[in-house]
């Protein structure tokens, strides 16, 4: 092993110290995640799949490696993986498009207070006349990603509400939360959804944290 690595899987072992340094703290989050991925309304190996999407949306290769293979224990293909994985990236990708609808807004000096309206991403289709092929491009993705495949689009707008809770893009929360509803989610569905979200982008901070401690006992 390289001293120069900054990740490592032996890393991910230093985790347990944080039950020593911040006892109550992360016993009440060991739970919360424990809790947050167990059977409900949703399956394990759902929750499984929507972990593997927002573990890629908040780039932590161990939460990575923990949910492909727990994923793997419930019967997660490599195709329904894949999908997944381009769900979630058509989602980083679309949050970034999004927000372009502000951009706009700045750019043309609109005078508005308001950050955000729903009525803001109208001005979306304005990309396709100032960059035509690329936007047509990103749309034929967008759409190709959430068609049923190897997972049910109600499956894929499942994953999609979470990511979007990832990135945090009231857009793409407001599109994917009406699509969910329409593809048959309920809203016990949705909240556990959310809640897997929740548990994953803490549970990214928490995992690094086993960087924190490399970097503090490295200094002298």
């Amino acid at each position: 092993m390289s001293n120069d690595a900054l990740y490592n899987k032996s890393y991910f072992n230093r985790l347990g110290e944080l039950s020593d340094l911040a006892p109550e703290v992360f016993k009440a989050f060991a739970q919360f995640d424990k809790v947050a991925l167990s059977e409900g309304k949703l399956s394990v190996k759902v929750k499984e799949l929507i972990a593997i999407a927002v573990a890629h949306t908040t780039g932590c290769p161990y939460c990575i490696e923990v949910h492909v293979k727990n994923g793997k224990k419930q019967e997660v293909s490599k195709e329904e993986m894949a999908e997944a994985i381009l769900v979630a990236t058509a989602l980083k990708a679309g949050s970034a498009l999004a927000h372009g609808v502000n951009a706009l807004n700045a750019y043309d000096g609109n005078g508005e207070e308001d950050l955000y309206r729903a009525s803001y991403f109208n001005r979306l289709k304005e990309f396709s006349q100032l960059n035509g092929d690329i936007f047509g491009s990103f749309v034929d993705f967008d759409q190709k990603s959430m068609k049923e495949g190897a997972l049910t689009v109600k499956e894929k707008e499942l994953i999609a509400v979470a990511v979007a809770h990832t990135t945090g893009c009231p857009y793409c929360i407001d599109v994917h939360t009406k699509g969910a509803k329409r593809a048959g989610t309920t809203k016990e569905e949705l909240a556990e959804s959310i809640m897997v979200a929740t548990a994953l982008k803490a549970g990214s901070a928490v995992a690094h944290s086993v960087n924190a401690l490399n970097a503090y006992d490295s200094v002298k």
